[in-house]
C-alpha cells in the first residue's frame, strides 16, 4: 500500500470515528498511530510514542494556554464580565438595539481577558440575556447576537488557536496577537452596524431602554477599570519588550486573580472552580494535541504535505482563488470541529501550500501572519454556521426559551458580515498587517 493511500484512509477513518461521536484526540491519534505502524513498524511506533508525549508537554512555550485560560476563569468567577456589560449597557443601551451592541463590545472586550469562543459566548450570554429579554428584545436578535458575539474571544488577543498556531508554524505570538487586532475592532464595529440596520428595518425587535444620568454612567465605567489596566499591563508589557507573551500570559493570571479578589467577588469556592476549570479545559486541549502530533506524525512519513504543496504550486489559476477554496473548507469544517483542533489537523498539511504561493509580494512572515488572521477569522464564521455552529449551541442550551431556528435566523445577518470583513481583509492584507508594521517597522 503507497504512502498516499495510507494518508487518504487515515483521513477517511478519522471523519468515520468523529461522525460516531469519537472524542476528536481519540479520532486523530487511533488512525495516526495505524498508518504510522503500517508505514514504518511495531518498534518505530513504540519509539516514537516513548518519546512523544514528553516532547510535546515540556515545550514552554505552550504554558501560555493554561495561563490565558486561568486568566479568562478568574475574570469569570470574578464578576468582571457583568461590569463589562453594564458598563456598555450604561452609555448606550438607550438606543434601539443598544443592549445588544452592549453585549457585543462586552464580549469583545472580555475575549481580552478569556481567549475563548466558548467561554466568552457562555459567560457574556448569563449576564447580558436576562437583561435584553427583560427590556423586551426578541430572542431571535438576543440569541444570534450573543453567538456571534462569542466568536470574538478567539479573534481579540489573546487567542489560544492563535497561539497554537503561532506555534506550529513558528511565528512569533506577539506579532500575531498584533494583526489581529484591527480585524477583530473591524468586527466589533461591523457587528453594532449589522445590529443597527436590523432594528431599523425591523423595529419590533428591540425596545430602546430610558437613559441613565452621567453621573450612573461614569459610576458603571468605573466598575471595569481593572480590566482596562491588565488589558494596558499584559499588552502593553508585552509589545514594550518587558516580557514575553507566556510572561504577560502569568502577569495577566495573577493581575485578574487580584482584580477579583478586590471586587471581593473571587472567594475561596470560585477560586477552586477556576483552577478546575483551567485544569479541565488544559488537559482535553493537551490531549489534542497529542493526537495531532500521532497523526502529524505519520502525514510526516506519507509526505502528503509536501505533495500538496507541489500540486498548489503548479495550478494554473489563480493564487488567491487558491486562497479563498482554503478558506471556505475552513467555514465548513468550522461547522462539525471545534477551532483548536482545526488548526491542529489542517495547519501542518495546508500551511506549507500557501507558503509556495505568490499572494500580493507579500514575505514569508506577512504572509503567514496574514494567513493565520484569515483561517482565525472563518473558524469564526463557522463557529455560527449551520448545521451546527457550536456556539449557537452553546447559547441555544443557555436561553432554552427560544427555538434553535430563531438563533440561527438571528445570526444570518452577522453572517453576511461576516464574508464582507473576510473579504476585505483578503483583498487588503494591509488590515491586518498595519499595525505589525506600526509596532516592528
Amino acid at each position: 500500500m503507497s504512502p498516499t493511500t495510507v494518508g487518504l484512509l487515515m483521513f477517511a477513518a478519522m471523519i468515520a470515528l468523529l461522525v460516531l461521536r469519537v472524542p476528536i484526540a481519540a479520532a486523530m491519534f487511533i488512525p495516526g498511530a495505524v498508518g504510522y505502524w503500517v508505514l514504518t513498524s511495531e518498534a518505530s511506533l513504540l519509539n516514537l510514542l516513548k518519546g512523544s508525549a514528553v516532547a510535546r508537554l515540556t515545550v514552554y512555550d505552550l504554558s501560555v494556554i493554561p495561563l490565558f485560560l486561568l486568566m479568562g476563569q478568574f475574570a469569570t468567577q470574578g464578576g468582571l464580565s457583568r461590569a463589562l456589560f453594564q458598563a456598555a449597557a450604561a452609555f448606550i443601551g438607550h438606543i434601539r438595539g443598544g443592549l445588544a451592541m452592549a453585549s457585543v463590545f462586552s464580549a469583545g472586550a472580555f475575549g481580552a481577558v478569556c481567549g475563548s469562543a466558548v467561554a466568552t459566548a457562555a459567560t457574556i450570554t448569563q449576564v447580558a440575556y436576562p437583561e435584553m429579554r427583560k427590556h423586551g428584545y426578541s430572542g431571535r436578535l438576543s440569541t444570534g447576537t450573543l453567538a456571534v458575539g462569542g466568536g470574538l474571544g478567539i479573534l481579540i488577543p489573546p487567542s489560544v488557536p492563535l497561539v497554537v498556531y503561532a506555534i506550529l508554524t513558528e511565528q512569533n505570538i506577539a506579532k500575531l496577537f498584533a494583526a489581529a487586532m484591527i480585524p477583530g475592532v473591524l468586527a466589533m464595529l461591523m457587528y453594532a452596524g449589522v445590529i443597527w440596520l436590523m432594528c431599523r428595518l425591523q423595529p419590533q425587535l428591540a425596545s430602546p431602554s430610558e437613559a441613565l444620568p452621567w453621573r450612573q454612567r461614569w459610576r458603571a465605567f468605573a466598575g471595569v477599570w481593572p480590566i482596562l489596566v491588565i488589558f494596558v499591563i499584559v499588552f502593553g508589557g508585552i509589545y514594550g519588550g518587558i516580557f514575553s507573551p507566556t510572561e504577560g500570559a502569568a502577569v495577566g493570571a495573577v493581575s485578574t486573580f487580584v482584580a477579583g479578589v478586590l471586587r471581593r467577588e473571587l472567594t475561596l469556592p470560585a477560586i477552586g472552580r477556576s483552577f478546575l476549570g483551567a485544569a479541565e479545559t488544559s488537559a482535553m486541549v493537551f490531549m489534542i494535541f497529542l493526537g495531532a502530533d500521532m497523526m502529524n506524525s505519520t502525514l510526516a512519513v506519507t509526505q502528503l504535505p509536501m505533495h500538496l504543496a507541489d500540486w498548489v504550486s503548479h495550478l494554473e489559476v489563480s493564487p488567491l482563488l487558491i486562497v479563498a477554496c482554503v478558506l471556505l473548507f475552513y467555514v465548513l469544517m468550522g461547522c462539525i470541529m471545534d477551532e483548536l483542533s482545526l488548526v491542529l489537523l489542517t495547519i501542518p498539511v495546508l500551511f506549507p501550500a500557501i507558503m509556495g504561493l505568490d499572494l500580493w509580494g507579500l514575505g514569508a512572515e506577512a504572509k503567514a501572519l496574514w494567513f493565520g488572521i484569515l483561517i482565525l477569522m472563518t473558524m469564526g464564521t463557522g463557529l455560527i454556521s449551520p448545521p451546527v455552529g457550536l456556539n449557537v449551541y452553546v447559547v441555544n442550551g443557555i436561553t432554552k426559551d427560544v427555538p434553535l431556528m430563531e438563533t440561527y435566523k438571528g445570526v444570518f445577518p452577522f453572517l453576511a458580515s461576516d464574508f464582507v470583513r473576510l473579504f476585505l481583509v483578503l483583498m487588503f492584507p494591509s488590515i491586518s498587517l498595519a499595525l505589525v508594521a506600526w509596532l516592528y517597522g
